[in-house]
């Protein structure tokens, strides 16, 4: 296991979210715009990492495993905090719905993994703009607790569907890629 610049981001993006949540139940009148701080700096974290990982060669088979781990930690946590804050059946839904796809495509990936056809599932363009979409609308929906909450949290709100739609949209892609192998492997067992 090497842990170099672009592991430590992500080890840091992972010790970051009890520091959110921390800051999250604080009795302070900006402390979601805090936890908010926090979670983007572990999203820049999350672009950096893989960045500096490609740009310095220092790509490792543990930071290929814990930056995708790093990244539904973050989200997850997020999601949960927001919706327990804001119990809103729509906020409920979109979290569900993005939560939901993480379970499903690492536990794809997990078994694409054990047929050795881990290569078809691998991350693609539209999961990177899900995780991004994702990223800055949760942001938007933290801040928007204790600042300007009626345009931040219909912008949050907006944004946060739009995710939940990219998030079905590569769930789609990553299942319709690996359905041939899937099928293929079942028929031979």
């Amino acid at each position: 296991m090497q842990f170099n610049l672009p592991t430590w981001l992500t080890l840091i993006r992972i010790i970051l979210i009890p520091v959110m949540v921390a800051l999250f139940y604080l009795p302070w009148h900006l402390a979601h715009v805090a936890c908010g701080v926090v979670f983007g700096i572990a999203g820049i974290t999350d672009w950096l990492d893989g960045y500096l990982a490609r740009k310095m060669s220092q790509t490792t088979l543990f930071g290929a495993f814990l930056d995708p781990v790093a990244d539904k930690l973050m989200v997850s946590v997020a999601l949960v905090l927001i919706v327990q804050a804001d119990p809103n059946p729509w906020l409920a839904i979109a979290a569900a719905v993005i939560i939901g796809r993480e379970i499903t495509i690492a536990s794809l990936r997990e078994w694409m993994a054990e047929i050795g056809q881990r290569n078809k599932v691998e991350v693609s363009w539209i999961g990177k703009w899900k995780t991004t979409a994702q990223i800055v609308a949760i942001e938007i929906l933290l801040v928007s607790m204790d600042v300007w909450k009626e345009t931040l949290t219909q912008i949050g709100q907006f944004l946060l569907l739009i995710s939940a739609i990219l998030t079905l949209w590569s769930m789609f892609n990553y299942i319709k890629a690996a359905l041939p192998s899937l099928i293929h492997h079942d028929s031979k067992g």
